[in-house]
């Protein structure tokens, strides 16, 4: 039994945001079947991230199978048909499927749908509880709503690459993106909590709604503190908050320090993250400088943010003395936080995260099995899914008519034929 076991999800997203959103779900237990466009002249038809590689899935001949790790990381548990909706069978085929279904989720450009009569309005004429989510890099309103989005623009247009980098005025100093696709994973995320909510309400009433998700606004969002920090005092001081490199704009000390080389004299780096004045003291006695945690300059954390420039310089010097193995150790036991900085090769040989079941083995039509990261969802009761690899392109295509529709063999072939699937 799976928390969302029953509900069945039309899944019209492209690339990332949609497919995270939609995985999440499909992990939940909903039955999400991903709509793909077909193969035709001059194009490979699929999720552009099908072919977005190396690396691709190796298989049994031990050749690239063409399946992009990219694709495979965002498309687990959900089943695949092709459908061209370009086409009027292909529209009124979407259009019978979303009878049927409670969400409907798609990426396109705004006015897209409507060209293809699969909007909000025709759809919720013809099924009032259906839940429908689009997500776009502005939003279905405002200035920007016909421009494309993509997640480097917005991380740069949302202000997320004026925070992260190092400092202007040191080496590397400069605005840098974030290594992964956040404003695209986050408005994903976001996407579901929505979608699950209108859920809840259409089983109250009845009625669907449109949820209207746009990757700039979810980046303005996840802005947070450093947000916070300029609405409450920054624009009243004017002060705009900048790239602070690892360090913490409200928290010291919070940041990478270089600790004593390796044994071959390679450069060692520990993070430190002392969230408040007590871990402070215990850090000050494990680094043999009780005097610091009764300083009136640095006993509380107000003051260290205040004194940073003086306080971290003596940090880096003590830290400096003694390896990373030794410090993690004693930090460790004295409940200071701290932790290595891990290559992925250390992140999924770590033992914590091989207990907590991260990587998950699965069977594949093209290979023996994949190896690929797994849900964090823990529920004691209903626990997610494991049990569809990443689907083939159309893979499923004659078992969802069937399943979703009832539609025959025959009635399939007709559907290949005048070219709707």
């Amino acid at each position: 039994m799976n928390a969302l076991d029953g509900i069945r999800i039309l899944d019209l997203s492209r690339v990332l945001a949609g497919p995270w959103c939609t995985q999440t779900l499909a992990d939940l237990g909903a039955d999400v079947v991903k709509v793909e466009r077909p193969p035709g002249e001059g194009h490979p038809g699929g999720d552009d991230t099908r072919g977005w590689g190396p690396p691709f899935l190796r298989g049994r001949d031990g050749n690239d199978t063409g399946e992009a790790a990219y694709y495979l990381g965002a498309n687990r548990n959900k089943r695949s048909i092709t459908c061209d909706i370009a086409t009027p069978a292909g529209q009124a085929l979407i259009r019978e499927l979303a009878t049927k279904a409670d969400v409907f989720v798609e990426n396109y450009k705004v006015g897209d749908m409507a060209r293809y009569g699969l909007d909000f309005a025709t759809l919720h004429a013809i099924n009032p509880r259906l839940v429908y989510c689009s997500i776009t890099g502005f939003g279905q309103t405002g200035p920007y709503k016909d421009r494309a989005g993509y997640d480097f623009a917005i991380q740069a247009m949302g202000g997320l690459m004026s925070l992260t980098g190092e400092r202007d005025d040191l080496p590397g100093g400069g605005p840098q993106k974030v290594g992964v696709a956040v404003a695209d994973l986050f408005t994903g995320l976001y996407a579901t909590v929505a979608i699950q909510a209108a859920l809840r309400h259409a089983e109250r009433t009845g009625e669907g709604q449109h949820i209207d998700m746009a990757l700039l606004d979810t980046q303005v969002a996840m802005l947070a503190n450093l947000g916070a920090n300029y609405l409450v005092r920054g624009r009243e001081d004017g002060k705009v908050p900048g790239r602070a490199g690892n360090a913490h704009a409200n928290i010291v000390p919070y940041q990478v320090f270089e600790v004593a080389p390796d044994a071959q004299g390679h450069a060692q780096h520990i993070i430190l993250a002392v969230g408040n004045d007590g871990q402070f003291a215990k850090f000050c006695a494990v680094a043999g400088r009780p005097e610091l945690a009764i300083d009136a300059r640095f006993a509380q954390n107000q003051n260290r943010v205040r004194h940073r420039a003086v306080l971290v310089p003596l940090l880096a010097e003590v830290l400096k003395t003694r390896g990373k193995a030794d410090w993690l150790a004693a930090l460790e036991a004295a409940k200071v936080p701290c932790g290595p900085i891990n290559n992925l090769a250390e992140v999924f040989a770590d033992e914590h995260l091989r207990s907590r079941d991260m990587v998950r083995t699965w069977a594949h039509p093209l290979a023996d099995e994949v190896d690929l990261v797994a849900s964090p969802l823990k529920l004691s009761a209903t626990p997610v899914r494991n049990d569809l690899p990443p689907p083939l392109l159309g893979q499923h295509t004659a078992e969802v008519l069937a399943d979703w529709l009832g539609s025959s063999s025959e009635q399939v072939a007709e559907l290949q034929r005048n070219g709707a699937v």
